[in-house]
C-alpha cells in the first residue's frame, strides 16, 4: 500500500499530477470523492436519503461552521458524543442553538 501511495503521490493513476494538484471538478477527483462517500456510507451505514458533507478546515473550525450553516429554523442539531471532540463540538453548537 505504501509503495502504491508513494508512486501515485506525484502521478495519480497516470494523470501526470497528484491529487493535491487536481481540479475538484475533474472527473478523476470526482471519482475519488464518489468512492470516498460510498466507502463512508458502507462503513457507517449511512442511508441514501441522508447527505454526506466533506468539509475542509480543521476540526475546531467545523465546530462552529457546521451549526452556523446547518441548524435551520429549529435551531437544533444531533451530536454523537463519543469523546472529547464530540463534547467540544456540541458545546460550540450550543452557542448558536441546541446541540
Amino acid at each position: 500500500v505504501l509503495l502504491e501511495v508513494q508512486k501515485e503521490l506525484v502521478n495519480y493513476k497516470g494523470t501526470g499530477m497528484s491529487v493535491m494538484e487536481m481540479s475538484h471538478r475533474s472527473k478523476e477527483f470526482m471519482a475519488i470523492a464518489s468512492e470516498a462517500e460510498k466507502n463512508l456510507r458502507d462503513i457507517f451505514g449511512v442511508p441514501s436519503d441522508y447527505k454526506v458533507l466533506m468539509n475542509q478546515g480543521g476540526a475546531t473550525l467545523q465546530f462552529s461552521s457546521i451549526p452556523l450553516n446547518m441548524l435551520g429554523a429549529k435551531g437544533k442539531g444531533d451530536y454523537l458524543i463519543t469523546g472529547q471532540w464530540g463534547e467540544k463540538a456540541c458545546k460550540e453548537c450550543n452557542k448558536y442553538g441546541k446541540g
